[in-house]
């Protein structure tokens, strides 16, 4: 029997409607057609450069938009389809996020409580263990935010997480302002956590740390999805991978000659026809102008591209 997953996103798309001067009403589209699955008992990497639609997925699953944002496409948990009502019921409970702004620590509380959050007794056993594995002092839980460091309050966000014991986890990008230990070792959590079963969706700038401890790795581009594929797709190299975009992040690494790609990701509002990486794409052919390529299987893997093989 196949096994259910713990999320699936079916062509989300996401619009935010705005005003263009007085009376003027516009839709912005940040996400189209963008898809992804995580099962229980793995990690799930998402890579892309900034404005690619990371954060605003998270804050999707979550019900965590802006009022002026409208939604298309659907998500299922456990396979019940996501309403505004079971993600309110769900968050913070079933699915637990590692937010990228330490803004959503409470100024007021101190970090051991907010960190255990509903469960009782204070201190927990499973805070003081987290929270020693991630570098931050026993004296930690007696402080305000406004005493952390930018670091120490990433691991805090990461801690409360942890501590939550939610079956899915969304991390946004969890791991900036840490030292690299810190940063292995986060992630070395989320890697027990999902050997435990439970699911990881991991937002990450951090590409080589994903391929380490990811099972999965989605890459997005201007709001969707092109690929889809194992972290060891990665890790083998540019002839494994399908998409030239995927090709051309794994040729920008450091330890791959940091080739750079000519061009720029599209902005929102100012979206290309057809294919969204055409206009960069050195592999391009007239019909990838005119339509818009959907998600296919290929070796393995998935891939948005008509000419991939």
């Amino acid at each position: 029997m196949e096994q259910q997953p713990l999320l699936k996103v079916e062509d989300l798309s996401v619009t935010f409607r705005m005003y263009d001067g007085a009376l003027a009403q516009k839709d912005l589209s940040v996400i189209t057609d963008l898809s992804l699955t995580v099962y229980p008992g793995e990690i799930v990497a998402v890579a892309g450069s900034s404005g690619s639609g990371k954060s605003l997925l998270a804050s999707a699953v979550l019900g965590l938009l802006p009022g002026n944002a409208v939604t298309g496409g659907k998500m299922y948990y456990r396979g019940e389809l996501l309403t505004s009502e079971k993600q309110k019921a769900l968050r913070g409970k079933e699915i637990a996020l590692v937010p990228q702004s330490v803004s959503f620590l409470d100024p007021l509380m101190k970090v051991g409580p907010q960190a255990d959050g509903a469960k009782k007794p204070l201190p927990t056993k499973r805070r003081k263990s987290i929270f020693q594995r991630l570098g931050l002092p026993e004296k930690t839980e007696k402080l305000y935010p406004f005493a952390l460091s930018g670091g120490m309050a990433r691991r805090v966000l990461v801690s409360t997480a942890l501590i939550s014991d939610a079956d899915l986890m969304i991390a946004d990008e969890p791991t900036p302002g840490m030292t690299l230990n810190q940063a292995l070792e986060a992630l070395t959590i989320f890697r027990e956590m999902a050997n435990e079963g439970k699911g990881i969706l991991l937002i990450t700038h951090d590409i080589d740390l994903a391929f380490a401890f990811a099972d999965r790795i989605a890459v997005f581009y201007a709001g969707t999805t092109l690929e889809i594929a194992s972290a060891k797709d990665f890790q083998n190299g540019p002839d494994t991978l399908r998409h030239p975009y995927s090709k051309a992040l794994w040729q920008a690494l450091p330890q791959n000659g940091f080739v750079p790609l000519k061009g720029f990701q599209p902005y929102a509002g100012h979206l290309p026809q057809g294919c969204l990486f055409a206009p960069r794409c050195p592999y391009k052919k007239e019909r990838c102008e005119r339509e818009t390529p959907s998600m296919r299987e290929m070796r393995g893997g998935e891939v948005r591209c008509f000419y991939a093989t």
